[in-house]
């Protein structure tokens, strides 16, 4: 079977997804899918990390599709993933554990980020890249810290907050730029951001934005999931995927969600009704 072409189906307690399917320089394209109450579709997600960077944008109007999707992919214990397969540079994760994934590449930027207490941001990170390393390395706290500094400049977070509690007591904003300082440090190959742009007012979404910005090269893929056209004002996106009723519809470039921010859905929805009757 070929590889880019395989579906992938998870059942869990949430409804809707996507069926996915990568080109060879990294990134996913689309398929299409059948949802139920229990049983969502995820499609074939091949994410190489090498080749062209590519940010892979995902217009959806169904809410918790494409967060089921993300969610999936990254090994949350509420799915389960029974056929098919998820490869990250041409390695299949499916049987990795979420923490596992993690290390192998993977990194899942929520929607609603959660507070951890008693956690600072400091020991988060610094575990979190412990935890990466090979057995009987350590870690330079002189070198951990100089970069760590250099992150959060980067992200205009005050440096007090390395000894505050994970996301407790944050801003909206707060809590998206602290999840894409996390996705500076561990430096993953393939980023799942789940609607970054969420509650962030204009200053936070360039903030964040640049952040984005300033990890690009070779080396990272990026699925990112959106709601509105604004955030791709500011993260260019190489494709734009349409998701509707668990399908993804429609593919083209950023134009494409420039037109749907003018004209709406509608159109997509009877474009592809027309060809599949």
């Amino acid at each position: 079977m070929d590889p880019y072409a395989a579906d992938v189906t998870a059942t869990g307690p949430r409804q809707a997804g996507a069926e996915l399917e990568a080109d060879t320089h990294g990134m996913v394209a689309a398929g299409a899918l059948a949802t139920t109450a229990i049983e969502t579709v995820l499609g074939t997600i091949v994410l190489p990390a090498g080749g062209d960077w590519r940010i892979f944008g995902i217009w959806a109007q169904v809410v918790r599709a494409t967060s089921t999707a993300a969610e999936a992919i990254a090994g949350h214990p509420d799915y389960t993933i029974t056929s098919g397969d998820v490869l990250l540079d041409g390695q299949s994760v499916l049987a990795m554990e979420a923490d596992e994934r993690a290390r192998a590449g993977l990194f899942l930027a929520f929607q609603y980020p959660s507070e951890i207490p008693g956690v600072s941001i400091a020991n988060f990170l610094r575990a979190a890249q412990q935890a990466r390393m090979a057995e009987g390395e350590e870690l330079d706290a002189s070198a951990y810290y100089k970069r760590l500094y250099s992150k959060m400049d980067l992200l205009n977070i005050d440096r007090k907050f390395t000894s505050r509690s994970v996301n407790e007591g944050f801003s909206g904003g707060e809590k998206k730029r602290c999840e894409i300082l996390q996705m500076a440090m561990l430096a993953p190959k393939f980023a799942l951001m789940d609607e970054t742009d969420s509650g962030l007012d204009i200053d936070a979404l360039r903030i964040v934005a640049s952040g984005v910005n300033a990890m690009r090269g070779p080396n990272l893929g990026v699925l990112l999931i959106t709601h509105y056209q604004r955030l791709l004002d500011y993260i260019i996106p190489d494709h734009v995927h349409v998701m509707w009723d668990g399908r993804l519809v429609k593919s083209g470039d950023k134009s494409l969600a420039v037109e749907l921010e003018a004209k709406g859905y509608d159109w997509v929805k009877k474009e592809f009704a027309f060809a599949n009757p």
